[in-house]
């Protein structure tokens, strides 16, 4: 059950069997390595243009990945779902610590509640919604529709992080949009794999998948806030070492804590975010080394990701589905995500126009691409068609409401003096 969670991969269908990386021609290690400082120095200055843009660095990173992938220029032959969704994984543990660490329990607080809703009843409703429509728009079954529905349901951390550190918005409104990005990655998790196990097994009940999510959540739950008072305390010890030692024992707690509750079949990201809280809250010398090595580990892993992501798409394989993905990505911006917003933020006390930047501002981006890797490696049916159609709502999603969300705050009215 859920063995697309576990360590266990089985081969890809006859379309993409091929689960290796070529780097055409032959080449020495030293070209390896230019090939990869080049790689990140051509993400530096993406990010660059993305911010000058006001666009999300993430579509750039993307448009890297197909202009040099095995449908574009041909550099890189790259056709390893499961390759992808590990290095998705590694990143996205990476990128909720940072987030987690630059956040912490404290400043999270007062708005948890609303956080917490809009991870689980937002990010539900979400797929719920886009998932009925879905199935009657394409005509894909029920469980297929909900599939594509729970995919697409996640807000992503990197992209709200990165939008929320060059936006002025109040911190109330911030810190709820930076919680739910932190939180709602396992709830979507857990969505997808029971969506999956649903599809893959005719005779799964209600009453497994119930289990399943109570597990994960408590699993995970315990084992983050267990290592982060661990990791806690050990970090205070190690204040007379060197800082270096410092940056391994934090590093060092953010991958036991996700590998422990992965392993006890609880939500790793979970455990990574709550990790990342706990440490956040410390009082600690090395707070700003940790913050700034963090940081740069979450870049890494942010241009990382979205490159890899990149190279799995065949864009002359997305003619297919422009339309239908433009269609799903305007139904998650207009009504699902709308509609499942404001269920989950009534009586929080945010103003109605509070709560439609709320809606407008849940960014997707990578975590949908990762998860839509995980069919595929699981053999479900249309799960490459699925693959594709998530790969460009996304984008469209994110170019239309990723640089519009500065605009729309503004003619809100909802704009603080400071960086949010």
């Amino acid at each position: 059950m859920h063995e697309c969670a576990r360590t266990g991969i089985r081969d890809l269908d006859q379309t993409h069997r091929r689960a290796h990386v070529i780097v055409t021609g032959v080449v020495t290690d030293a070209q390896l390595i230019l090939a990869g400082g080049a790689l990140l120095a051509a993400g530096v200055v993406a990010s660059a243009v993305a911010a000058r843009l006001r666009l999300p660095a993430l579509v750039l990173f993307l448009g890297l990945g197909m202009a040099v992938g095995t449908d574009g220029l041909g550099w890189i032959d790259f056709a390893n779902y499961s390759l992808a969704e590990l290095v998705g994984t590694i990143a996205l543990v990476l990128i909720l610590f940072e987030g987690g660490l630059a956040t912490g329990f404290r400043a999270l607080r007062p708005v948890l509640g609303p956080a917490i809703s809009l991870a689980t009843i937002g990010t539900a409703g979400s797929a719920l919604i886009a998932g009925i429509i879905a199935s009657r728009l394409f005509h894909f079954s029920l469980a297929e529709g909900l599939l594509l529905g729970a995919i697409l349901s996640p807000t992503d951390g990197a992209a709200v992080f990165a939008l929320l550190r060059g936006l002025r918005l109040p911190r109330r409104l911030a810190l709820t949009l930076e919680g739910e990005a932190g939180l709602n990655d396992p709830v979507a998790v857990m969505l997808v794999l029971v969506t999956i196990e649903v599809i893959r097994v005719p005779d799964y009940g209600a009453l497994e998948a119930v289990w399943f999510l109570v597990k994960q959540i408590a699993v995970g739950g315990g084992i983050g806030l267990l290592v982060g008072g661990l990791a806690t305390a050990a970090l205070r010890r190690l204040v007379p070492a060197p800082s270096g030692l410092s940056l391994v024992a934090s590093f060092a707690a953010a991958a036991i804590a996700y590998g422990a509750a992965a392993s006890l079949d609880g939500s790793g990201f979970l455990a990574v975010y709550l990790v990342g809280l706990r440490v956040g809250d410390a009082d600690l010398p090395s707070r700003p080394a940790l913050m700034a090595f963090h940081e740069g580990l979450a870049a890494v892993a942010d241009i990382g990701m979205f490159f890899a992501l990149g190279l799995l798409v065949f864009p002359s394989q997305l003619g297919g589905v422009l339309v239908r993905g433009t269609l799903l990505a305007l139904l998650l911006a207009f009504v699902a995500r709308p509609v499942s917003a404001f269920a989950a933020t009534i009586h929080t006390g945010f103003t109605r126009r509070e709560r439609v930047l709320l809606s407008w501002a849940g960014l997707r981006g990578g975590v949908p691409v990762v998860l839509a890797t995980l069919p595929l490696i699981d053999h479900v049916p249309r799960s490459l068609e699925f693959f594709n159609l998530v790969f460009f709502a996304v984008l469209v999603s994110t170019l239309i409401q990723g640089a519009t969300v500065e605009w729309l705050a503004n003619r809100l009215g909802i704009t603080a003096d400071d960086s949010a």
